[in-house]
């Protein structure tokens, strides 16, 4: 009996079924949040709304709150009622007296009927039976009034009799609604095997994204400990070479102290000496008696200094000056040198090889490129070059590098002169030298960037990916690194930047790829150039 008072209490005064996400008004009644809404929406537009129970009237229409504790006890009981069947949907239009269940709805009656009036109902064809419903009204032709029972094709529209014998769709082609409606359904199928597929392609694609994404944060990892390392190192080498030279500075400055300071010993000696001797000639010249002066032995040996007397210890004192060299700055600049040694280590770590690697091969080149005297570029010409026509050579104009590559990370610029399409990139040499599939990213042979006077994309296999970014500079750079199967294009403007990389596995030598388009509007000279 409590069980019974207590779902009186739960019970939605609209639908009669026990609440399902519990809504207040600010009068404090209780509602389901769909029932409530419907309730509401039939007042829009009557200048006020009022709550189902109490009739109290709101200007606008009244916030809904919901009502976590009803809703948590609600919950409870549900789950406490295994055995019952709760009453949810539609109820039994005839059920007056308790909510029931409904299993149908008749359309011609517009009223939905639980399983036992529905064994009472009427079986005539006109009284079609739906999936329980509560909005029967769409159910009929909002001009005649009348069951919509086909479908125009022509207009894509539910109509009833009366539109098709006598309405606006007379002499259309109809279909029955089951009929049309299996024709849909075997399209929407059709869709939704293709949406699967998609779906399953936007997985992989998804999974390949982050295999990608766990790779490049696992490589820049890795490269920032080779850079943290490669630092450390040149910090090393750098400290190790400022000591050396420190060291050096303070040795000769050593040496050519003591050497300074065993001369200064000797001169003040040679001055204390010269002294001595000025005073005792003073001492003769301030004598008086005559006897004495002219009984001194002869003065030449005390080395006048106006005479430049040829006292060992006092003579060649310009000489002297000149015993003792100045730092020995021949010795700390080849010191220094090391620091060459250096950056070449710091280039060597950062790619092995750069530009002045790559020369073009006139034997690959087609006979409407030029190919300039030092191998560097290509220019498009309307004058064939009289070449011979070999297996090697490109039907379509295009040229790759004397040079081959098979290991290790290289890097090569390229100047674009902007006057048409053009195409940079890398080729195996096995790549086809004849035919459309030729050119460089319309084969699995080759991966290009392609740009004319605004737009980058790149290619490969045919597969074309515009890129968002706008031609802003003159030159780009191309960066292999054939171990990891990497080959990256950057622009080259302030700062660098990347536009793509291309990842695989490289199973042949690379080449080195240009191609060069004739001049946009027949106008101008276009042309690539390897820069030095």
């Amino acid at each position: 009996m409590a069980s019974a008072d207590l779902k009186e209490e739960l019970l939605c005064s609209i639908c009669l079924c026990v609440f399902k996400d519990p809504v207040m008004l600010r009068c404090g009644h209780n509602y389901c949040r769909v029932c409530i809404d419907r309730v509401l929406d039939t007042q829009d537009g009557s200048g006020g709304y009022t709550c189902p129970e109490c009739r109290k009237r709101f200007q606008e229409r009244p916030p809904l709150m919901r009502n976590i504790n009803l809703h948590n006890v609600a919950e409870c009981f549900l789950a406490t009622q295994p055995n019952q069947e709760e009453i949810t949907g539609i109820c039994c239009t005839y059920c007056v007296d308790s909510p029931v269940p409904a299993v149908k709805s008749c359309l011609m009656c517009e009223a939905s009927l639980c399983d036992k009036h529905l064994k009472v109902h009427s079986k005539s064809p006109e009284h079609v039976l739906s999936d329980p419903s509560t909005s029967l009204e769409n159910w009929k032709c909002s001009v005649h009034k009348e069951l919509l029972r086909y479908y125009c094709t022509e207009d894509a529209t539910c109509i009833c009799v009366s539109c098709s014998v006598a309405g606006e769709h007379r002499g259309h082609q109809v279909e029955m609604l089951d009929e049309a409606s299996e024709k849909k359904k075997k399209s929407m199928r059709n869709v939704h095997r293709n949406l699967i597929t998609k779906r399953e392609e936007t997985t992989e694609r998804v999974k390949s994204l982050e295999e990608r994404r766990r790779n490049a944060k696992k490589k820049a990892s890795g490269e920032a400990e080779r850079v943290t390392a490669l630092f450390i190192d040149i910090r090393k080498q750098l400290d190790d070479l400022e000591k050396r030279v420190l060291s050096e500075i303070s040795r000769q400055e050593k040496e050519e102290s003591l050497s300074l300071s065993a001369l200064i010993q000797k001169l003040e000696i040679q001055k204390d000496e010269l002294s001595r001797k000025m005073r005792h000639i003073e001492e003769l010249c301030n004598m008086t008696d005559p006897l004495t002066v002219l009984q001194e032995p002869d003065t030449g040996d005390l080395c006048d200094p106006e005479e430049g007397g040829g006292d060992e210890d006092t003579g060649g004192h310009d000489n002297q000056r000149h015993d003792v060299d100045d730092l020995d700055v021949t010795v700390i600049s080849d010191t220094l040198h090391t620091l060459c040694d250096i950056i070449s280590g710091i280039r060597i770590g950062i790619y092995v090889e750069g530009p002045g690697d790559i020369l073009l091969d006139v034997n690959t080149a087609h006979n409407n490129l030029h190919i300039s005297d030092d191998l560097k570029t290509a220019t498009w010409t309307q004058e064939e070059q009289n070449r011979p026509e070999t297996a090697e050579r490109f039907h379509c104009t295009q040229v790759i590098s004397c040079r081959r590559f098979t290991s290790g990370r290289h890097y090569w610029d390229v100047e674009i002169s902007r006057s048409g399409w053009w195409r940079v990139g890398m080729c195996y040499p096995s790549i086809d030298r004849r035919g459309r599939q030729s050119y460089f990213g319309d084969n699995n042979k080759s991966w290009s960037l392609m740009g004319n006077n605004s737009k980058y994309s790149v290619i490969h296999d045919g597969k074309v990916i515009q890129l968002p970014d706008n031609i802003s500079s003159d030159r780009v750079r191309i960066c292999l690194d054939y171990e990891a199967g990497e080959l990256s294009f950057y622009e080259l403007c302030d700062p660098i930047r990347h536009l793509h990389t291309f990842t695989t596995t490289f199973t042949e030598p690379l080449h080195a790829a240009l191609c060069v388009f004739y001049p946009l509007f027949g106008s101008g000279s276009n042309w690539l150039r390897i820069c030095n």
